[in-house]
């Protein structure tokens, strides 16, 4: 199956990169050391990770990684059963992604994770892929918005931290 839809509708349009670089992180507490996990892991295995991803659908991705061929990977990061039963919104990642992940901690019970994502286990120095996510490729026209604007978002929070001040983006 392919994730097809209309290219433009990939990740925030970039008008307001500016905001988006210096806007404090959402992840705290337990989630931000399961996303440190997560991205070290990924970072080993050759992607590159962006947190808090905007989507044009209004979501944030938790984690985004890009590999070296261009596939899109999205981890959901869950910190306990509370926070996956009060979450619904998940599946609104999957047509910004070609494998759609949980991470979770050890104490977690992973049988409330749905058989049709991935799973990680992780903790604040690594990750790893206890059940591998279903592949449903991009379409092309969407890899390459997506992976454009990934690209533009990355930059843009380089540059606000290397210049906060002098930074802005048109």
């Amino acid at each position: 199956m392919e994730n097809i839809s209309s290219p433009g509708a990939a990740i925030e349009p970039l008008g307001d990169v500016a905001a988006e670089a210096a806007r404090p992180s959402s992840l705290s507490g337990v989630a931000a050391t399961l996303a440190r996990g997560v991205c070290r892991h990924f970072v080993a295995a050759g992607y590159g990770c962006l947190r808090e991803t905007p989507l044009r659908s209004g979501r944030r991705a938790d984690v985004m990684a890009l590999g070296r061929t261009g596939e899109i990977i999205i981890v959901e990061i869950k910190s306990g059963p509370q926070d996956f039963r009060s979450d619904r919104k998940w599946p609104e990642y999957r047509p910004f992604c070609d494998a759609l992940y949980f991470a979770v901690g050890a104490d977690f019970p992973q049988a409330l994770i749905p058989e049709d994502v991935g799973l990680i286990a992780a903790d604040g120095y690594g990750a790893a892929i206890l059940r591998e996510a279903p592949r449903f490729p991009l379409a092309g026209a969407r890899r390459k918005a997506v992976t454009l604007a990934f690209a533009r978002l990355a930059a843009a929070r380089l540059q606000a931290t290397v210049d906060p001040e002098g930074f802005s983006m048109s």
